[in-house]
């Protein structure tokens, strides 16, 4: 496999210089420059396909308590670098630290995911929310940040992360994970100005925390709009997007030097790739429902894009999975501007030989693609 011992950049004695980064491919390609191959990195790749994941998750005692904890939260972000050439990590956390942090009882359940005890119902609920504190109620999370950054020194970049406000929203209106989101959409319809003042305060937290992620050291940002592609489209431009572009024009852009690039993420929103692109943006992330070389053509040069492999792929043969991988960078074509994805989260029952192989045969193709 390729090493990740690349050049690195200049560095001189002056504070406002970069610090050493030896890998900055991802940097470089969301900044549509020029790379000697396609950089990649995996949605969820630190997780339960590895089972060095789960001797950390079994050791801390239960899932937030392994978010929580600075050490545990460090060494899983850090294990598939140890495995795969990836050219960047990705903070080990949660998107719900936020509504956690408001003290709507976060709490997980066997086989039913994320579920909150005091779920907002009503206006007089959202009134009673306030933005937290990223640095005081969120601290573990700066702290992860900090330690991560240490312990990777310049291998490659960090990426910091958090949910987009609709997708917040959707997880503290139900009360958990929904099929149908009938209580969001229900205040959405029947009591707009409610839900736009939950998203406001939502905005202004996602906004303090991805900033406070990036004082403490992510290089990169992206905001998952997982439930985006729920809504129709009036309703996805007034509700999520704006929210999102907000976020956006608030975050840090330049740090440590460097400009802090920021991926918008809506799962199942490739017929909104336009109106995403225009939000002030360095990336637009797709799923594997839209064609890359179709999503190319219409950014143009405006952003970069990340994706998309389906993670289901990588149940296939080796041979089947470098089929697929060499098909998305033809699809692509040749030339800058591509972080290479899976199109979402990889998922728990994924044989890690199988990333390998994927890993191995977009080092092999990719590079015939950026000479």
């Amino acid at each position: 496999m390729t090493s990740f011992n690349d050049p690195a950049t200049q560095t001189s004695a002056d504070d406002s210089a970069p610090s050493t980064l030896h890998n900055d491919r991802i940097l470089r390609a969301l900044a549509r420059e020029p790379v000697d191959r396609t950089p990649v990195w995996m949605m969820r790749q630190a997780g339960r396909y590895l089972p060095e994941y789960r001797a950390v998750r079994a050791k801390a005692g239960s899932f937030m308590d392994l978010c929580r904890n600075r050490d545990f939260a460090c060494d899983v972000t850090l294990q598939p670098l140890e495995r795969f050439p990836l050219d960047a990590a990705i903070l080990f956390s949660d998107i719900l630290t936020i509504p956690d942090a408001m003290g709507l009882g976060l709490y997980f359940e066997t086989g039913e995911g994320p579920k909150f005890r005091k779920p907002l119902r009503s206006a007089a609920d959202v009134a009673a929310i306030e933005v937290p504190d990223a640095e005081r109620d969120l601290d573990y999370v700066m702290n992860a940040v900090r330690s991560v950054r240490q312990e990777l020194n310049g291998r490659v970049p960090l990426i910091g992360f958090s949910g987009s406000p609709w997708t917040l929203a959707t997880y503290m209106v139900e009360g958990g994970s929904s099929k149908d989101f009938r209580h969001i959409k229900s205040m959405l319809y029947g009591d707009p100005q409610t839900l736009h003042t939950l998203l406001g305060v939502l905005a202004t937290a996602v906004t303090d925390y991805l900033n406070a992620q990036i004082r403490a050291g992510a290089q990169v940002v992206q905001i998952f709009d997982t439930w985006g592609g729920s809504l129709s489209t009036p309703a996805y431009q007034e509700f999520s997007l704006a929210y999102m572009q907000r976020i956006v024009g608030g975050l840090i852009r330049e740090h440590d030097g460097r400009r802090v690039p920021v991926i918008l993420f809506t799962k199942n929103g490739g017929q909104w790739l336009e109106s995403i692109a225009d939000s002030g943006c360095d990336a637009v992330g797709i799923d594997w429902t839209t064609e890359l070389g179709d999503a190319r053509r219409r950014v143009g040069e405006r952003v970069a894009i990340q994706g998309n492999l389906d993670p289901n792929v990588l149940f296939a043969s080796p041979k089947a999975i470098r089929s697929e991988v060499s098909r998305l960078l033809e699809s692509f074509g040749p030339g800058e501007g591509h972080v290479f994805n899976l199109g979402h989260g990889i998922s728990q029952f994924t044989d890690p030989d199988h990333v390998t192989a994927f890993m191995e045969a977009l080092h092999e193709l990719s590079p015939a693609y950026h000479r």
